[in-house]
């Protein structure tokens, strides 16, 4: 049961040092209590208060890690059944499988599809995140040469360990070194050796269960022998049993804090569906109903796609207004007589503006300032995009010394704020652009620099 913040507060050193970066104990409880930091942050509480708020405070739904630097990562950590309740924190890992049976140029292909399918969205690049390594045939030094090819290959891939053979899963687990891989195939007939290799090299393992009977016992086994990190798949493979036990897992986890199913799910859509488009449809469905990974039989753009966009859609906080970073932002190729326009950072401001800007084919400079996500009008009516906060930002973004002009065009909504801007830019002469981004293409063709 998690604790409230005065329980958490009591089991606090009380120094109100703000060493934390919070100024009081009790305003770090409450952030530990509320989730929104970890007890770790306290340089002077025990490890036997750590792991004793850790323990009660940890989420229903096991956070695991996999991979390290730029392949780690993250699934689990749920808290709730709904998003509206609070928000999804961690999104659906896709993965596609390679085999010790496919042929070189399938697994060539596969991985260099796995590279090379990324897309950006809303300032957020998106890709596959996980490759699993499927030892078909009981060949050892196969499954091995194939697991080291991904490791080689695929820098950013997070890897997957498919065997139920202890001796094959030792010797492909032992070369990933730091890349921790999750170790799949735990078994009613293997848990035990399973275990014992899991505790060995400290990787998450992928438990299998005929039915979520049968997986229930082999967690809590798992459990009772010290694991603590594991993927579970309850060795559903149609689409309404594997719908049906992902929700089960997920509601006894949050509602009844069952912890035998408290981990993040893995599922087979590749195993489901025997063509891309209706793996496609099976994994939409997993990944709007709590799967932690889903696993294609390859990766197309047609279908990737679509999958990224919905695992954005669901996974993207209702709470927060998406942002893109404040920066400098060059679209078609500006150089130093290219006009320079400045907006905010709500996401969707972002993308109008540079896709009328691309549609103008006028190569432009485009400032984004952090307005915390708020459009024009809401973050000047908030002081969040003032004359003085934006002559700060375009003083430090450095586009001065991109362009040999002092031109720049601000938003048609703030043409109020023009003479307080001329005066906080003295140097730089002010433009009204117009109001509605759908103009701008006209606009920009009959531009020209004043200085």
């Amino acid at each position: 049961m998690a604790l409230t913040g005065i329980q958490i507060l009591k089991m606090l050193p009380k120094k109100n040092c703000g060493e934390c970066s919070i100024p009081t104990c009790l305003a770090f409880a409450m952030k530990v209590a509320a989730g929104q930091t970890e007890i770790e942050a306290c340089p002077y509480v025990s490890e036997e208060t750590k792991a004793t708020i850790g323990e009660a405070s940890a989420p229903p739904i096991r956070t695991i890690k996999l991979g390290s630097g730029d392949s780690q990562f993250t699934i689990g950590g749920e808290t709730c059944l709904f998003r509206h309740e609070k928000r999804f924190e961690n999104p659906t890992g896709i993965a596609v499988v390679v085999s010790t049976e496919d042929s070189d140029g399938d697994v060539d292909g596969k991985l260099n599809r796995f590279n090379t399918l990324e897309y950006e969205r809303v300032g957020v690049h998106m890709r596959a995140d996980l490759v699993a390594v499927r030892d078909a045939n009981g060949d050892g030094g196969a499954f091995k040469a194939l697991t080291e090819k991904v490791l080689n290959t695929c820098p950013k891939a997070a890897l997957i360990l498919m065997t139920e053979n202890i001796d094959n899963m030792k010797g492909a687990a032992e070369i990933c070194g730091a890349r921790i891989p999750l170790m799949y195939g735990v078994t009613a007939a293997n848990q035990d050796a399973m275990a014992a290799l899991g505790k060995e090299n400290g990787y998450p393992l992928g438990v299998k269960g005929s039915n979520v009977d049968e997986l229930i016992d082999i967690s809590e086994k798992l459990v009772a022998a010290g694991i603590k990190d594991m993927v579970i798949d309850t060795g559903a493979r149609t689409v309404r049993a594997a719908f049906e036990d992902n929700v089960v897992a997920r509601r006894s986890a949050v509602k009844a804090k069952f912890k035998p199913l408290g981990f993040p799910t893995i599922t087979f859509p590749c195993e489901i569906a025997d063509d891309s488009m209706m793996e496609a449809m099976v994994s939409s469905i997993l990944i709007a109903k709590y799967a932690g990974i889903v696993v294609l039989s390859d990766l197309k753009g047609e279908t990737l796609f679509p999958l990224l966009l919905e695992q954005l859609n669901i996974f993207t906080d209702p709470q927060r207004p998406m942002v893109v970073q404040e920066d400098i932002y060059p679209i078609t190729g500006p150089g130093e007589d290219s006009p320079v326009l400045i907006t905010c950072n709500f996401s969707l401001t972002y993308f109008i503006v540079s896709g009328e800007i691309e549609g103008s084919k006028v190569p432009s400079w485009l400032l984004i300032k952090d307005t915390e996500g708020l459009s024009v009008l809401t973050a000047w009516a908030a002081g969040k995009f003032g004359a003085d906060l934006i002559a700060q930002f375009v003083n430090k973004s450095g586009i001065a010394d991109k362009v040999k002009h002092r031109d720049l065009i601000i938003p048609g909504y703030l043409a109020t704020i023009k003479g307080e801007l001329e005066e906080e830019l003295p140097e730089w002469t002010i433009t009204i652009g117009p109001r509605e981004a759908g103009h701008l293409p006209a606009f920009l063709k009959e531009w020209k620099p004043s200085k």
